[in-house]
């Protein structure tokens, strides 16, 4: 297993995906949802649970991509949240749509309003500060606890895995909710697990050793605890496959960002962190 040896390889994949991602988000912007862009709220009882799809065949016809939810306890009423801003005299037409089909009254309308994006700046803002905060702290503990060429390399692991999460958004356009800031956060607690359970290994390995063939000693690591690490992110992902398969729209919001940051975390705690270790280690005593 010459995982450290094939890094430029592994580096090349990775990059294609984060300049992709890059070069998409600039050139036609990322897909921000109405918690960043201000938009319309809606909240209609349907007076029984109705199915997504039903909902949309109305709600397509202003904005396909807007969000959909039941809430309340018997999950009758539904949430149409749009990153378009439409006034009242265009709510009042999409509620009088719900209103002929589903036999509803004037009362049924439970919210109709209009907001702009000053909360999402907020939670950006906020979520961005987080992000630093955590990231400064790991590296602090990560340096004390190893030393600093285990804590730089964990942090462009971890990087690498918020940028690869946010291409797959670009790529794809995937709307960006307050969910996704906050499965973010979970990720970013997440991926360095596994690049420390390595940097671990690799300690304890280099104790035994007198001559530092760092390429070595990598190598021997990840292939002592690969086991450990897809089978940790196998079973958090069949729990979350799970919730996004039998979850409502937020909960999929929530678990989308999760599964490919974890699917991120795990592939670069084996093929990026520690080959990075390896090259801060050749080429300085850092």
């Amino acid at each position: 297993m010459n995982i450290v040896q094939k890094r430029k390889l592994w580096t090349s994949i990775s990059c294609a995906i984060i300049v992709l991602g890059i070069v998409l988000a600039f050139t036609r912007g990322l897909n921000f949802g109405i918690d960043f862009t201000g938009g319309t709220l809606m909240e209609i009882d349907l007076k029984e649970y109705v199915e997504t799809s039903q909902v949309r065949n109305i709600t397509d016809k202003i904005d396909p991509s807007a969000s959909i939810m039941h809430i309340g306890e018997e999950k009758h009423i539904v949430q149409i949240r749009t990153t378009e801003n439409l006034d009242n005299e265009a709510r009042i037409k999409i509620f009088n749509e719900f209103k002929d089909k589903y036999n509803l009254d004037e009362q049924d309308l439970v919210r109709s309003e209009q907001f702009g994006p000053a909360i999402g700046r907020e939670i950006r803002n906020k979520a961005l500060i987080s992000i630093l905060l955590a990231t400064i702290g790991m590296l602090i503990y990560i340096s004390i606890r190893f030393e600093l060429s285990y804590g730089i390399s964990a942090i462009i692991a971890l990087i690498h895995d918020v940028l690869i999460v946010l291409s797959v958004y670009s790529i794809f356009r995937i709307p960006i909710n307050s969910p996704f800031v906050a499965a973010i956060l979970t990720v970013v607690g997440y991926s360095i697990n596994d690049s420390i359970v390595v940097f671990d290994r690799i300690r304890e390995n280099i104790k035994t050793v007198t001559k530092k063939d760092y390429v070595a000693i990598a190598n021997d690591s990840i292939k002592q605890t690969i086991s450990r690490s897809i089978n940790t992110s196998l079973t958090t992902l069949i729990s979350i496959i799970a919730l996004y398969i039998l979850g409502v729209e937020a909960i999929k919001d929530f678990t989308l960002p999760l599964l490919v940051g974890i699917l991120a975390g795990t592939y670069s705690s084996i093929f990026i962190a520690s080959p990075i270790w390896v090259l801060l280690k050749e080429r300085g005593n850092i």
